[in-house]
């Protein structure tokens, strides 16, 4: 049988992936003063085992790239050399160009050149004649070396498509560039916008190209790209040295237009993929490893549904009627084998939130370096299992948390101290299942929000009407205006955070998975940002009702209680909004049936109140009938059909028809911004 060498070569990224994991893990937890040397034999492995994958596989560029890698580590090894805090860097930004490079030959992207150049030259360094453990990077001569040479600043920027989904702008970006010199000269590239009909609104096609005077120093320009240098391909150089290949012949090249790879502008543009960018180790990968017990499993319950289908095929060749209790108990035997597949191939997709979580102890370790703060990472449930499609998704939205939390959350070390607090700050991820969602819970011990600022800045931004007042808000709501469009209670912008863009786009992302985030905060003390999550996207516990004579699915979770109106409950409120007074609490309801633009849903008396609450929020569903409680596979209404306000997916019913499945969060969100208007613009009541 003939090897499959697409599928051999798939599987050395998956392990040069690991071995990527397994040498950054380690150099994250070396002790510099007592390194063991168990853990440099165990990154030298990695290392070796990455340089004689790449090349089996003729990835040259990576072989040869990790040779340097090995080399030095085979000289700290033997005692020639000794590990450093600034060695430790540069093999961390080693990881990060194999990982560069490994995407580039799976899928086409752009390598950071720049990076890749200044890497090679600190490990050629760190291999030479200097031993001393103090080598600092020599960044300071390639920056003179590239002041020396005359010329304009090109400057090409071209976002993965996928960048709105992590919330930032581009065009945000490109004025900030227009920014720093009134000289700039900025061009956009539209040839790889495709025809309506494949045009999704969600990514992005454009690109850039800038031309500064030599005068603009090259750290400024590239400041502005540092909050998304991991999304986007980006080339900073001067216009008088020619870029590497040939140029794109529609584009005059003194205007310094073009795309940001001119080597590949014949090539087809790389797939656009829909969702958010996954931790790093499972990243792009299309395959899981799976447990052998969980395969083992499935084999056995293949084995039982073979044994059951045999038993019901007899009993069907030759049917009488004193045979009808075995054909029962055979259909009971044949649900319970159905139910116990479909749990166990569901549990197949299911991931630890490691997957997740093992990206944050270098992303705090840079950050906290760059920021001049001290920062301990505390992880707790890594193991708890996730759906593979709902881990890759919710990555972006805690990054962006955890970058929050230790650029406006944690003090500076002198701050904390003169507030009595320990030096170094902690920031804290925890995962638990409870129910049937999955909580995860990003929490720091920082400053907390202050609710008067947030207050004032609300009003300042025009999230809220001058007018209103603010005993008319609980500092729950209050909180809560951080997820408003275009809040920000940063003092300064920065590359980090505090542009204005982000929060609302995590709710956003988060609800999309069928999930909410809430904030708790104490001035002083911290915050701690709660997500709640669906375990899978595929299928979900559902509850049938019937509303002008449509069949429906409330997903269970959403649902606090039903009950029979009570006429007498029943109350009005300002703007025609219809109240029920329920223990207390006044909630407001939804008349579905014209919520869903199926007519006029008349009188209240003697009909159903559905309670449902997402992202803490109540409303109370009219519903003319409810039905049974199932569990119903989701299938995509968008993919197969076209996106619909309120509804979140279809399903099939055993009978075979078709009924759709509602967005509680989405119904919720749109009406009460039409319920709330003046005082409750940009926020949920």
């Amino acid at each position: 049988m003939a090897l499959d060498m697409e599928q051999l070569r798939k599987m050395f990224c998956e392990e040069c992936r690991e071995n990527l994991e397994v040498l950054e893990d380690v150099l994250l937890n070396l002790d510099l003063q007592h390194v063991e040397a168990e853990s440099i034999n165990t990154i030298f492995r990695a290392a070796h085992s990455i340089k004689g994958g790449a090349a089996t596989f003729n990835l040259l560029n990576i072989s040869e790239f990790t040779h340097s890698v090995e080399a030095y580590l085979d000289l700290v090894r033997t005692g020639e050399r000794e590990l450093s805090a600034s060695s430790v860097d540069v093999l961390l930004k080693s990881g990060d160009c194999i990982q560069s490079m490994l995407e580039q030959h799976e899928s086409g992207t752009e390598t950071d050149d720049n990076l890749l150049d200044d890497v090679r030259a600190q490990l050629a360094l760190l291999l030479g004649e200097n031993s001393h453990p103090d080598f600092t990077e020599p960044t300071d001569d390639n920056s003179a070396k590239k002041d020396a040479i005359n010329g304009d600043w090109r400057v090409t920027f071209k976002p993965h498509p996928e960048i709105f989904f992590s919330g930032n702008d581009p065009l945000r970006i490109v004025r900030e560039l227009k920014e720093l010199n009134d000289q700039c000269e900025i061009i956009a590239n539209l040839e790889s916008i495709p025809s309506i009909d494949d045009l999704e609104a969600e990514l992005c096609y454009l690109s850039w190209t800038a031309t500064l005077p030599a005068s603009v120093e090259e750290i400024l320009i590239r400041e502005i790209f540092e909050w998304v240098e991991d999304e986007c391909d980006l080339i900073v150089e001067r216009a008088n040295v020619e870029p590497s290949g040939e140029t794109d012949g529609d584009i005059a090249p003194v205007s310094g237009a073009g795309e940001v790879s001119t080597r590949n502008e014949a090539e087809p543009e790389p797939a656009p993929q829909p969702v958010a960018k996954a931790a790093k180790g499972e990243a792009s990968v299309s395959s899981i490893r799976v447990d052998i017990d969980k395969v083992d499993s499935l084999i056995n319950l293949v084995g039982e549904l073979v044994i059951t289908q045999s038993m019901l095929t007899e009993i069907g060749n030759d049917f009488s009627i004193d045979k009808l209790e075995k054909l029962k108990a055979g259909l009971d035997q044949l649900l319970q084998n159905s139910k116990d597949l479909q749990e166990n191939v569901l549990n197949i997709r299911m991931l630890p939130m490691s997957f997740a979580f093992s990206r944050f102890p270098r992303l705090v370790r840079d950050l906290s370096s760059r920021l001049e703060k001290q920062v301990n990472l505390s992880i707790k449930g890594e193991q708890t299992e996730l759906d593979k499609t709902v881990l890759e998704r919710i990555v972006d939205p805690l990054v962006h948390l955890v970058r929050n939390g230790i650029d406006h959350g944690i003090e500076q070390p002198a701050l904390r101290l003169d507030k009595g607090k320990p030096e170094m700050g902690v920031i804290e991820l925890n995962a638990y299942h409870q129910g049937g969602s999955i909580v995860i819970e990003i929490s720091d011990d920082g400053a907390g929000l202050n609710c008067d600022k947030l207050w004032n800045k609300a009003i300042e931004k025009g999230v809220l009407d001058p007018d209103v007042r603010r005993e008319e808000f609980s500092d729950k709501q209050i909180m809560n205006l951080i997820f408003a469009p275009g809040f920000s209670t940063a003092d300064e912008v920065s590359d980090i955070s505090g542009r204005g863009v982000g929060m609302d786009v995590v709710r956003r992302n988060i609800e999309e998975l069928g999930g909410h985030i809430e904030v708790e905060s104490r001035l002083d003390e911290g915050s701690c940002f709660t997500i709640s999550l669906p375990l899978t996207l595929a299928i979900l516990d559902g509850q049938l009702v019937k509303v002008g004579g449509e069949v429906y699915v409330i997903p269970l979770l959403t649902i606090i209680e039903s009950i029979q109106i009570d006429p007498s409950c029943i109350k009005l409120a300002s703007g025609g909004i219809e109240l029920y007074r329920l223990r207390e609490e006044n909630i407001p309801i939804l008349r579905l049936q014209e919520e869903l633009q199926m007519g006029e849903s008349g009188a209240l008396d003697k009909r159903i109140l559905c309670f449902v609450e997402a992202a803490g929020n109540r409303v109370g569903l009219l519903l003319d009938e409810l039905l049974d409680q199932q569990q119903v596979v989701i299938k995509s209404l968008e993919s197969n059909y076209s996106k619909v306000s309120g509804i979140s997916g279809a399903t099939i019913l055993g009978d075979g028809s078709v009924s759709l499945i509602l967005d509680i969060q989405g119904l919720i969100t749109s009406f009460l911004n039409r319920a709330s208007e003046g005082a409750h613009k940009g926020i949920a009541a």
